[in-house]
């Protein structure tokens, strides 16, 4: 199936897939970042690196999973932005009951450039609240290279066609 570029419930099925969007991870980026968030010495310094199972400065998965969700963030209200620009009711935003199966596959180390995406595993209407529905979905990154560095397993609360109000 092709990517999803719906912003609707009833419009996704699962096998959609789509691209988020490309990351390069800079030097410079790998070390703000760290500083900011996560100061472990292997995201900060060589020669700390250089002593670890990374072998040498790589950036932290939290800037790996930060770095999907801003594309993912992204490319759903560019689907919005559309929408709009047509002239096409927007749904209501609905919030994400959480995620699971986080996994950091691979370290990604300051040159790299990880691909987002993002896979439909399923749809369906919520029972609980009318108007609503859950999509099921498995966003992931890959290398330059083709290797999986970091993928999720997540849920996300959609609107049906029409719920427009919150």
């Amino acid at each position: 199936m092709s990517g999803y570029t719906s912003i609707w419930l009833e419009d996704f099925e699962a096998g959609q897939h789509a691209i988020y969007g490309d990351y390069h991870f800079t030097r410079e980026a790998v070390i703000d970042y760290a500083q900011k968030y996560d100061p472990q010495a292997f995201h900060l310094d060589d020669e700390a690196a250089a002593r670890t199972y990374f072998g040498r400065l790589a950036a932290s998965g939290w800037h790996t999973a930060s770095a999907c969700m801003k594309l993912l963030a992204q490319y759903h209200f560019s689907l919005r932005d559309a929408a709009a620009v047509r002239g096409d009711p927007l749904p209501a935003l609905g919030p994400s009951p959480g995620f699971e199966n986080l996994q950091w596959n691979r370290p990604v180390y300051p040159g790299d450039t990880v691909t987002f995406g993002g896979t439909i595993t399923g749809a369906r209407k919520m029972k609980s609240r009318p108007g609503w529905g859950l999509v099921t979905l498995t966003p992931h990154g890959h290398n330059q290279d083709g290797d999986k560095v970091f993928s999720y397993d997540s849920t996300v609360m959609f609107a049906c066609r029409g719920n427009t109000g919150t």
